[in-house]
């Protein structure tokens, strides 16, 4: 344990405002992949996206609002949140980056019925189809380095609602 750095002395406000802040690196790296590497994303690198901005617009609240059971609900949306993102990213490694086609998988359906990518098509459309969105960023499947930031972000949250709870 001595090589970890302790959560304790980090308060509700911070974890907030980092989780936040891991949220927009990551859909900045997303963003940087895509238009500076050509790196095309699938539906469900498109989720995860999407799954990201809202983590961290609901960190964002969370580091805003000061209100406990405000914070103890916006924590708990993040938990899940995370929790989501960790299963796409998972799904998107062991399955559908084995698949030639992402038509009418779950995540296609999510963002069609989102109507997201005619909200903000530079953030939000395919471009590519699993298989060819497969890529490897210092020899890791792009799709793992997002779940370990879900599982992070989950890790947080975690932590921030036993903080609260504590707190009682």
């Amino acid at each position: 344990m001595s090589g970890f750095p302790s959560l304790r002395g980090f308060g509700v406000t911070p974890r907030f405002a980092a989780m936040a802040s891991a949220c927009a690196a990551a859909l900045g790296l997303a963003l940087l992949a895509q238009y500076a590497f050509e790196m095309r994303p699938c539906p469900w690198c498109i989720l995860q996206r999407l799954i990201f901005i809202v983590i961290g617009l609901v960190c964002l609240l969370g580091a805003l609002v000061g209100a406990r059971p405000a914070r103890f609900a916006f924590a708990g949306v993040t938990f899940v949140l995370a929790l989501l993102g960790a299963a796409a990213a998972q799904w998107q490694h062991a399955v559908a980056s084995k698949s030639s086609s992402c038509n009418l998988t779950f995540a296609d359906k999510v963002l069609n019925a989102l109507g997201v990518e005619a909200l903000v098509p530079s953030l939000f459309q395919v471009t590519a189809n699993c298989a060819d969105s497969a890529v490897r960023v210092l020899s890791i499947a792009f799709e793992r380095w997002s779940l370990v930031l879900f599982l992070l972000l989950g890790i947080g949250a975690a932590s921030t609602l036993i903080k609260l709870r504590a707190r009682g």
